[in-house]
């Protein structure tokens, strides 16, 4: 049995130390070879891991030069890495690991007329989309990872997408490359008529000894490269030895294409841009299975999509296990198709579209049919691309991982192959679904390996073999678009044979002859079972955790596995995660880098620390905890507990900061306030107490602490509505219990009141608990854990009678309701009142839109800007809030402005504050500037209106206040 990760030495590269001085003395970017940045890069999103000699972020292309110079001194290998998503294992290697995405991520230029871009090698796919969509331009390659991974990346993988029926693979739109090799050489190349092939050759050097061992490789490889290089859309595997034909122009920086790192490292691109389709219609068909719809496939290519996607029904029933949106949208059945048809005019592209529809109606066993809107396209477009590997964590399922992800037949053949991979399943026991880009064959699917005991890691490899005998059987490749790296490179004998397996091993001796450039990947390859990143010697540690980990059969462990290294976190173009990737652009500081650190701390090989590990304290220190991953990540990745679980156990041993008890136990320091809040707010703003509260606490001097008000809530309730806290049996009116969180009670009492005319004018009786309860949201973010479980005991034991009998509690802060959704049920998961409790929460907005029969908000003539607390938009959802405004009349604006930066004390600490504004002045603050003053601003968080008065001119109010004046325009609140 092949070592795994775990049986390999952490530190094999004696030189290590050395090459560190070197690189940081010839490099301006930045050099890390600590534990911690070496742990943040030692996987990918494959199966494989391998801990690298050390990182390097190259500033520009010196850098690089120096980088490899360095590395080449000292014997070092070399690994240049896009976005980090690749699914073989490439990106992962014991070598130096280039990262471009930080700094080297420039457009260089864009010629509309010309149809070309350069860039840099880190640039992110969509960035580059973006730009030429202004001139009706596209880069056509579109994997489901757009947002994310990078031009160099997909050169790299030779990456498609579900549009490659547009525009085909990448190496179908790379024009040139400047490349570097490990030698030092830099080399521009791109197609080579006969004539400038013999006088490259000729004229000598390296460049005319590269060219002359290439030319040779054609010459004697020539027919073999027609025979066995299949001829289908998606041929990924192997090296594009068939772009050194003549009939393909000799195309040097298109056979370098999908070496993955393995021959030269891209300094800039020269890639080609299509026409854009301005005009798109999608429709969506169910069969009875996968295998009638791949059947499908040939006669609906004949209609010329543009896009043609397939996946199978039990994604489907997986998603919906975990409650995913929008699945109502996709039409019933068993297998599904997406049909996209594209143009410039709208007609044209939605009547071949129903041309599609009327064929498909008079076959036999017809589809059912769901033509769609521009908004119900963009819904199901998320579902295909997220979807997938969202549904293999669906609760209850096994696992399920990558390792034979990737195949790829002719389409017409599509149909017999699934059916054949499908009974190669079954004689293994292996369950998975099939999806992927059925209209050229290319097949995806998550297995449920057993990657951790000996006999599961046998027949895994034992089952990839079949299967690639399989695919050769069926005229197929290997790889379709996630390229051989590891997992399949060392079955490249069975597609091509030994004698174009020699011819690539020439080919990389060319470039790389001394193997230092991603050894071992593609060529005299690892085998598939080798640095597996679980394999049958996976033992982690199994400390005993606060929070249960119900949907991870209570296993911190298991829980970090989620992770899969898709890096959905690395977005910057929309939605909350990651708030401080966004904001830093670096790895540690996106859900990826803070999971992949846990795992590796419960390994205890790389990171040695345990609970004290300081490089685990440092990448969580940037997280907000704003929960987005919990939503947004495709696998749910929870870092927010995660966080608060680690630092629960960090303190344990160490002294925690005084700010930790300042905020962290707020609803102490403002009842005591509360006695006299007017003292309160003098010592808080005094310059010289509040200098020294700065100093003390480490607060931003350019903050402000909120100012308590001159008489809370319930301070107000028991003078002026006495009865709030009395118990009234045999009410006519429905009851329903406001619940008084600390914000909203000693900071914004109006709000409080506001809710509470509301829910009254909506015709409930309402009720406050008698006893002053909290449910302790400040004290994860410092890992009070303990006491926050003794607080929501007290509030099941306090409000018991509340509970059991089924009464609607509103909660007015959606952060504190997020607690009693989601850390009640992580603290408490087997407790049957805690488990009432959370079904009994609401948001006033989701309370007023579900539970309100017959509640019409009041009209309101206004423009509205509204903003989500994170943990609305990642729990609750912001739809019922949404609804509620658009009913009552008003113009709404809901900017995708993801997390405002404050997130509780977030955003006050001072080694924080610059980062807190740099993702509040990412969209949310420019927008509210931007807004008129008439503008009414929403936000619901007490955070985000924190955030927006000490950052602008503008004051939020919450949805409450706003009902509320709608409701009784004539008297303001005081």
């Amino acid at each position: 049995m092949p070592l795994s990760s775990h049986g390999k030495p952490v530190d094999s590269f004696v030189a290590a130390a050395d090459l560190e001085k070197e690189l940081k003395r010839e490099v301006k970017g930045e050099v890390r070879f600590d534990r911690g940045s070496r742990a943040l890069y030692a996987t990918d999103g494959s199966n494989y891991r391998q801990i690298p000699i050390g990182l390097v972020l190259p500033r520009d292309e010196e850098d690089v030069v120096a980088a490899v110079a360095a590395c080449r001194k000292f014997g070092a290998p070399v690994l240049p890495r896009g976005a980090g998503t690749s699914l073989a294992g490439q990106c992962c290697n014991v070598a130096v690991v280039l990262d471009f995405t930080k700094h080297m991520n420039r457009i260089l230029e864009l010629d509309a007329e010309r149809k070309f871009a350069r860039v840099q090698p880190g640039v992110v796919l969509d960035a580059l989309r973006n730009r030429a969509e202004a001139h009706q331009l596209t880069f056509a390659p579109d994997p489901s990872s757009h947002n994310r991974c990078t031009i160099g990346g997909m050169i790299g993988n030779n990456s498609c997408g579900a549009h490659s029926l547009l525009g085909g693979k990448t190496v179908d739109n790379v024009e040139e490359l400047r490349i570097l090799l490990y030698d030092g050489s830099q080399i521009t190349v791109g197609a080579t008529s006969e004539s400038e092939l013999q006088a490259i050759i000729a004229k000598g050097g390296r460049r005319g000894e590269i060219y002359g061992a290439l030319r040779a490789i054609r010459e004697e490889y020539a027919g073999l490269i027609r025979s066995r290089f299949p001829r289908i859309p998606r041929r990924v595997s192997g090296y594009n030895l068939d772009d050194l034909l003549p009939e393909s122009g000799f195309h040097v920086a298109r056979a370098l294409v999908g070496t993955e790192g393995t021959c030269a490292i891209v300094l800039e691109a020269k890639v080609n841009l299509i026409h854009s389709p301005q005009e798109r219609v999608l429709i969506g068909l169910g069969y009875e299975d996968a295998f009638q719809a791949a059947d499908h496939v040939p006669e609906i290519l004949e209609f010329g999509p543009i896009g043609l996607e397939g996946f199978e029904g039990s994604i489907i029933d997986g998603l919906r296990r975990k409650g995913a949106l929008n699945l109502e949208l996709l039409p019933p059945g068993g297998g599904f198709l997406l049909v996209e048809f594209g143009a410039d005019d709208a007609r044209e592209a939605s009547n071949a579209a129903l041309l599609l529809m009327e064929r498909l109606k008079n076959v036999s066993a017809p589809p059912s049919i769901r033509l769609y809107s521009a908004g119900e396209a963009k819904a199901v477009w998320q579902i295909r691309e997220a979807g997938p590997r969202a549904a293999a964590f669906a609760p209850g399922a096994p696992p399920e991982w990558e390792g034979w992800d990737d195949s790829a037949v002719a389409p017409e053949k599509l149909g017999g192959y699934l059916r054949d991979v499908r009974g190669l399943m079954n004689r293994y026991q292996y369950r998975g679904a099939f999806y992927g880009h059925f209209g050229h064959g290319c097949v995806h699917m998550r297995v449920t390996f057993d990657l951790e005991s000996e006999t599961g890691i046998r027949h895994y490899g034992e089952f990839i073999e079949r299967a690639a005998d399989l695919v050769v059987a069926y005229g197929g490749s290997l790889s379709g678009e996630h390229g051989d790296g590891q997992s399949r490179a060392a079955l490249l004998p069975k597609m091509f044979g030994p004698e174009l397996v020699q011819a690539f091993e020439k080919f990389k001796r060319a470039w790389d002859p001394d193997n230092k450039l991603n050894p071992h990947k593609v060529v005299n390859a690892y085998l598939p079972t080798e640095n597996l990143r679980l394999g049958a010697d996976y033992r982690p540690l199994k400390p005993e955790t606060h929070f249960q980990f119900p949907e991870d059969d209570g296993s911190l462990a298991k829980a970090t596995l989620r992770c899969i290294g898709i890096g959905a976190c690395r977005k910057n173009d929309g939605g909350t995660m990651c708030p401080s990737y966004m904001a830093t652009r670096e790895e540690e500081h996106c859900t990826r880098g803070r999971a992949h650190m846990l795992f590796e701390l419960l390994q205890g090989e790389v990171l040695r620390g345990g609970w004290n590990d300081e490089h685990v304290k440092k990448s969580l220190d940037l997280c907000l905890s704003c929960k987005a991953c919990k939503s947004e990540c495709p696998a749910n990745v929870d870092v927010a507990t995660y966080k608060a679980e680690f630092l629960s156990h960090y303190y344990e041993t160490k002294r925690r900061p005084l700010r930790a008890y300042a905020f962290g136990k707020i609803n102490r320091w403002a009842q005591w306030a509360s006695l006299s809040p007017a003292l309160a707010n003098f010592f808080n703003h005094a310059p010289g107490f509040r200098h020294f509260l700065a100093l003390t606490l480490g607060l931003a001097p350019q903050r402000q602490l909120p100012r308590f008000a001159r008489l809370d809530f319930r301070r107000w309730a028991k003078r002026v509505r006495p009865t709030l806290f009395e118990k009234t049996p045999g009410s006519e009116k429905q009851e329903v219990l406001l619940w008084i969180d600390t914000f909203n009670n000693y900071f914004h009492p109006e709000t409080s009141r506001a809710a509470l005319e509301v829910l009254e004018h909506a015709g409930f009786t309402v009720k406050c608990p008698q006893d002053v309860l909290c449910c302790g949201r400040p004290l994860y973010d410092f890992g009070m854990v303990t006491e926050a479980k003794r607080y929501l005991q007290k509030v099941m034991d306090a409000l018991g009678a509340e509970i059991d009998t089924g009464l609607p509690i509103v909660v007015l802060e959606p952060s504190c309701t997020s607690v009693f959704r989601d850390e009640l049920r992580n603290l408490f998961p087997r407790d049957a009142r805690a488990s009432r409790l959370r079904q009994q929460v609401f948001l006033l907005s989701e309370f007023l839109a579900q539970h309100a029969p017959g509640y019409e908000p009041p009209k309101l003539s206004a423009k509205i800007l509204l903003h989500g607390h994170c943990h609305h938009k990642a729990l609750m959802k912001m739809n019922d809030e949404e609804s509620l405004l658009r009913r009552m009349g008003v113009e709404l604006e809901c900017p995708d402005a993801g997390c405002c930066g404050m997130a509780g004390p977030f955003g006050i600490e001072h080694d924080k504050f610059l980062i807190a504004q740099a993702i509040g002045e990412r969209v949310l603050l420019p927008a509210v500037r931007r807004a008129t003053p008439e503008t009414i601003v929403v936000a619901d968080g007490f955070s985000c209106r924190e955030q927006i008065r000490q950052s602008t001119a503008r004051t939020a109010m919450h949805l409450a206040d706003l009902l509320r004046s709608a409701v009784r325009p004539e008297r303001p609140l005081r």
